[in-house]
Parts: structure tokens; C-alpha cells; sequence
């Protein structure tokens, strides 16, 4: 299973063009796919649905969105009542097998007084699998600082925790089955997932260690068996090599876009790499494969 992960601010790549085609050419192929900074009738997008039209440009991918920030976008429609529509800012999953249940966790959020703060998401699918499912996110935290990701990543590693526990979409069976409420049979929800996304900090931010474990000067990273691993780092990448972000920030020239695996998964992480030549965004594309 190939999967990969790509922060494609809203189709605008290193030449200044607006090209989702070109994104999508650059991501197809993996077997689950996550997006960031995906839009829906924004000005500068000239008002598109960028995610129907990711999944018109990815049509062999079952799909689902999930919005950060969604705000009134509603315009006069013909017989002058307003016509609805949403302006928002969010993450996307895309599955060549089918998205079994979806839930879009909202992060907490600093409330700045001059400095740009946005509701952010981690977007949640349970796929299925050669062997069975496997519960996968799609991440964006903000850009802020480290200090106002911490409470992201603090909910991030508890709705994790707790998932196996709180189990599917419906779980225990309904007094009424002829409702259509055990149809298909009790949605599952697997203690093992990859989080994936632009986490917005390096290896060298604490928030690191928080996910993969702490660094031993004399043992090094010591990963948790409930936690999880660095994908890259577990195929022979060190930490600190790579380079996934080009936007001129303050993250230019590292690597802040992560695929991480429950460390019981870590015997099927297989190979993990980095798009180096794609232009479709001011980040490159991560990819990772599993024996799943």
C-alpha cells in the first residue's frame, strides 16, 4: 500500500500558477492520499470547489472533505434567495479502496489579536485494507509557533487514544434493525493509524518527541510500542535530512511534513521518500509504503 501526503496550498505552485491537474498528476497513483490547504469558493481560487474538483480530476478514489474554517459564502440565486455555498479551508482523504466511516476533528485554536490565526482539522478515515482497516489522518496544524501547536497535537494523541475504546461510526447493535442501522455490519475502528499532514515543525521541536518519543544521548529514540514512529527515519533517513517545505517562512528548507505509523505497524513500513521534482506546491509530496 502506497500512501502519500501532500500540502498543495490550494494549487498555487513554485511558478505562481494555479494548477490542481498538475497537482493531482503528481499524487496519483498512491493507494490513500492526503491533502491539505484544499478550498471551496475562495477569490483567489476564483471561486472553485477544489475538492469536487480534485475528485473529478481523481476519479478511480473514493473521497471525503473536511473543513478547518467554513464560513457564509452564500450568493443571490435566480428567484433571489440565497443560493448556499460555504467558503472553506480544510483537509481531504482519497482512497482507492472504499472510506468505511469519516470524522473531521476540529484542533484547538489560539484567538490572536493581529496575527493570522485559522481553524485547523485533522480529517479522519478508516480504510479498508487487504487485511481488514486501517484509521488514517490528514493533518494541518498552524503555523503559528510551538506553543499554540501543543494543545493541537495534546488532542491530536488523545483522540487516538481513545478511538479503538469509543468504536465505529455505530457500535452495540440497534433495537430496530429493519432502520437500515446494522446494514453492512458494525463499522470497525482499529487501534492502528498513520498520521499525515503538515504538522508544521521540525524533528528538532519538542512537539516531535511528543509523537516518536524521546531522544536518548545514549540510546537515541526510543519509541513507544502505543506510540508512534517516524516513517522516513524507521527506512534509514535521519531525522534531520530532507526537505519538504519551500514557502519562505520560517520552516523554508525542512522537512515539517510527516507520515507516522503506530509503532505495531512498524515491521510493514517498507520504503518512504520524499517528491523532490514536483512543482504543483510551495511543499513536496511525502510518500510511504507498508506491506498492507
Amino acid at each position: 500500500m502506497k500512501l502519500a501526503s501532500y500540502n498543495i496550498q490550494y494549487g498555487f505552485g513554485k511558478d505562481g500558477k494555479n494548477d490542481l491537474a498538475r497537482m493531482a498528476a503528481e499524487i496519483r497513483g498512491a493507494d490513500v492520499i492526503a491533502l491539505q490547504e484544499v478550498e471551496r469558493h475562495w477569490k483567489r481560487t476564483n471561486y472553485a470547489d477544489q475538492a469536487a474538483e480534485i475528485a473529478r480530476l481523481l476519479p478511480e478514489y473514493h473521497w471525503v472533505y473536511g473543513p478547518g474554517a467554513d464560513m457564509d459564502a452564500s450568493i443571490p440565486g435566480p428567484d433571489g434567495k440565497p443560493a448556499h455555498r460555504r467558503r472553506q479551508f480544510g483537509n481531504m482523504l482519497l482512497s482507492k479502496t472504499p472510506i468505511i466511516t469519516s470524522r473531521n476533528h476540529l484542533l484547538p485554536k489560539f484567538g490572536t489579536q493581529t496575527q493570522h490565526s485559522l481553524q485547523r482539522c485533522a480529517l479522519e478515515g478508516v480504510i479498508a485494507t487487504r487485511d481488514g482497516a486501517l484509521r488514517v489522518y490528514s493533518i494541518h496544524l498552524t503555523h503559528l509557533d510551538d506553543e499554540t501547536r501543543a494543545p493541537q497535537i495534546e488532542r491530536i494523541l488523545d483522540i487516538h487514544a481513545r478511538a479503538f475504546g469509543e468504536g465505529g461510526a455505530w457500535c452495540g447493535g440497534h433495537p430496530n434493525p429493519a432502520e437500515g442501522w446494522t446494514e453492512g455490519g458494525e463499522p470497525p475502528m482499529p487501534r492502528e493509524a498513520v498520521l499525515m499532514g503538515d504538522f508544521n515543525f521540525p524533528p528538532s521541536s519538542p512537539l516531535y518527541a511528543k509523537i516518536v518519543g524521546p531522544l536518548s544521548p545514549q540510546y537515541g529514540r526510543m519509541n513507544n510500542r502505543d506510540g508512534f514512529v517516524d516513517a522516513w527515519v524507521v527506512t534509514g533517513h535521519g531525522e534531520h535530512e530532507g526537505v519538504t517545505c519551500d514557502s519562505g517562512s520560517l520552516n523554508n528548507g525542512k522537512r515539517i511534513d510527516y507520515c507516522y505509523v503506530s509503532a505495531s505497524l512498524r515491521p510493514a513500513i517498507r520504503k518512504a521518500w520524499i517528491d523532490d521534482k514536483a512543482v504543483g506546491s510551495d511543499h513536496q509530496p511525502i510518500w510511504t509504503e507498508l506491506d498492507l
